[in-house]
């Protein structure tokens, strides 16, 4: 910034005042937020900080020194809006500059061809650095030009004659120092362009309290629902879909519960996933997934529409939930399925009953009844402190429900619409295509995740804001 303010300055003797600093409340503000719904209506960045509330909210919370990185982000935004405002104004001056010292050609009397002048043209600039420039270059064309066929003539409109390439000569220094300017100006508008816009989403995300649950865990229970063998069938797919997505996010992937159909589909089963931000991302998945294509068992080529839910839970630390041995009633049995002798001869099945809450648990997946016994308690812990947030989540009765949803296994959230090729994610109104692609649990599936993650904060932020204006309005 400062390298092309002094070489804007020296170049056309251009001097910026000095812009005193703008609060939020005294920068323009614009129109308030009006209530929206759907992906597409989301307001971007600069309409977000444009409006008049979010400002106010602003002011509320880097102003009374409580959160002191929240301050530091606003005012680091401001110095670079200045900045910003700064660079603009001179880009626009050299531009102004470079057509104010654009040479004119005059015609003198007798000049002309055979006329008294000829051989004498002369250029009127602005007066400015860089025109003195092109002035001593058009000088030093002139003086070559009395020597050979190069000489500089004139028309009647001021423009050079003949052969002489003395316009070219007397504009190429202004034209050169000009496109120099604009390019510098270009690289530090954009420059500043991308650290706002990169300060103004830091800002954002200081302003959304993060969820405690959003460093766990989590269990992952899905199960299939309305469509007999095709919705098990779409059930062992959407199963393969998420733990190859915890592959692809370096993710540890467990299964803890896993029981088959008769045609390679999937009853249910139930899986632990840990990993950095895990449940940050997952906790959207919760709900219904639809499924409508031709079914393989299906002869005539009929569409049918199957469905199976999923339950996202995330798992609790020792800190967060306690539990008393004397709550819980632990049962073993022989276990049912594959196996051979050995699940017929040992009580490796466990069963965990917690008391109080009626909640159960089992595990038959392991050949040790002491490792079921790890992952029943796994399970029924995940299922009680769920139970504990949904509590908590209705006593906080919120004014309006977040539109991203409850993350409830009765909610529709997404069609897998094979015939077409499209997956729509109801929540946020919002398609994509490649239905294959999108469950192989890579690129386009964590697209979508971060669009939902996106949306929730900006929901949060709204409830933030109207939390602020009624505290004022009060």
């Amino acid at each position: 910034m400062r390298l092309l303010s002094r070489a804007l300055r020296a170049a056309q003797g251009y001097r910026a005042a000095a812009l005193p600093p703008r609060s939020f409340r005294a920068a323009p503000v614009g129109r308030a937020l009006p209530a929206r719904r759907g992906l597409s209506a989301r307001p971007g960045l600069e309409e977000l900080f444009a409006a008049p509330s979010l400002r106010r909210l602003l002011e509320a919370r880097a102003g009374g020194g409580a959160a002191p990185e929240l301050a530091a982000r606003v005012r680091r935004l401001r110095d670079k809006e200045r900045e910003l405002r700064d660079t603009r104004e001179l880009a626009q001056g050299a531009a102004r500059g470079a057509r104010r010292a654009r040479p004119a050609l005059v015609a003198s009397p007798g000049s002309g061809p055979g006329g008294a002048g000829a051989g004498r043209s002369f250029i009127c600039m602005r007066r400015s650095p860089a025109g003195m420039a092109a002035v001593r270059a058009g000088g030093a064309a002139r003086r070559r030009g009395r020597d050979g066929d190069t000489r500089v003539t004139r028309g009647s409109r001021g423009r050079p004659l003949g052969p002489s390439g003395g316009k070219e000569t007397a504009r190429a220094p202004v034209a050169n120092e000009n496109e120099d300017f604009r390019k510098l100006a270009e690289r530090e508008i954009a420059s500043c362009e991308e650290e706002i816009a990169e300060l103004k989403q830091q800002i954002v995300l200081l302003l959304i309290p993060s969820e405690e649950t959003d460093e766990s865990d989590l269990v992952m229970e899905v199960t299939a629902g309305v469509g007999g063998q095709e919705a098990m069938l779409f059930t062992s797919e959407i199963f393969d879909m998420y733990q190859r997505y915890a592959a692809y996010k370096k993710w540890k992937f467990e299964v803890l519960e896993y029981f088959p159909s008769e045609l390679g589909g999937l009853r249910h089963a139930v899986a632990s996933i840990a990993g950095l931000e895990a449940y940050k991302y997952m906790k959207f998945e919760g709900g219904v997934h639809r499924v409508q294509r031709v079914p393989k068992t299906e002869k005539q080529g009929r569409i049918h529409t199957s469905t199976m839910t999923v339950a996202i839970l995330p798992q609790p630390t020792e800190m967060r939930l306690q539990i008393n041995p004397k709550d819980l009633r632990i049962e073993t049995k022989r276990a049912s399925g594959a196996g051979g002798q050995h699940v017929n001869t040992t009580d490796s099945a466990v069963r965990i009953v917690h008391i109080p809450t009626g909640i159960v648990s089992e595990c038959q997946q392991e050949r040790s009844q002491i490792r079921n016994k790890e992952k029943a308690m796994q399970m029924l812990c995940a299922k009680l402190y769920n139970a504990k947030l949904e509590e908590e989540t209705k006593k906080r009765n919120y004014a309006r429900k977040i539109q991203i949803g409850t993350k409830g296994r009765s909610e529709k959230i997404r069609t897998y619409n094979f015939p077409q090729d499209r997956i729509t994610d109801h929540r946020i109104s919002r398609s994509v295509h490649h239905v294959e692609s999108f469950m192989l649990g890579e690129e386009m599936l964590d697209e979508m995740i971060q669009t939902l993650r996106e949306y929730a904060d900006y929901e949060s932020l709204m409830e933030i804001i109207s939390e602020n204006e009624k505290n004022n309005s009060s």
